[in-house]
């Protein structure tokens, strides 16, 4: 099993080009995007070549590899012009033993993180800077342990972190570059 995480497009139609790229080069079985599609927000600069009518047509092909969440940024009418769902607040999966808990980060995140176990995978963007680390919070049964994942942004990262994605196997976790 091979899946790809990206997030924060932000209507950046040069960026999703290149992640749909990297995404068939990938072959990877399903691409799961962290929220925030078409809008850029008040706190962001436009993107580089900012056309989410085009960014819409481009997802639009792939609605049936898709799995999202909804980001700060999304709104119903977003999702009246999309063909796949964008509305949930978080998507549950495994790959292999592993369940990743997949969110945006503007509800769930480090600070406020959902009900996990020992071992689970909070994997969110929002912040727009790649993030892998061991973090602990408390449980019903006390003290656990989860893996803190953040691809950071497709089209506008932040702190020096590259546009980029991940890619998911049941071997583990690769980060990777959309350019050099």
């Amino acid at each position: 099993m091979k899946w790809m995480v990206a997030s924060d497009i932000h209507g950046s139609a040069y960026y999703c080009e290149k992640m749909l790229e990297a995404y068939r080069t990938e072959k990877a079985e399903k691409l799961v995007l962290l929220g925030d599609l078409l809008y850029h927000g008040p706190r962001n600069d436009l993107p580089k070549d900012y056309a989410p009518k085009r960014v819409i047509a481009m997802l639009n092909e792939f609605s049936d590899e898709l799995l999202c969440v909804r980001g700060n940024c999304e709104a119903e009418v977003d999702q009246m012009v999309l063909n796949f769902p964008v509305m949930a607040d978080y998507a549950v999966f495994y790959i292999g033993d592993t369940l990743y808990f997949a969110t945006h980060g503007h509800r769930f995140n480090k600070e406020t993180p959902p009900c996990l176990k020992e071992g689970n995978v909070l994997l969110h963007g929002h912040t727009h800077v790649v993030a892998d680390e061991i973090c602990t919070a408390e449980g019903p049964k006390g003290k656990y342990s989860y893996r803190y994942i953040n691809p950071g942004s497709v089209s506008i990262p932040k702190e020096n972190t590259p546009h980029g994605y991940i890619i998911l196997t049941e071997e583990g976790v690769e980060f990777k570059m959309l350019e050099p």
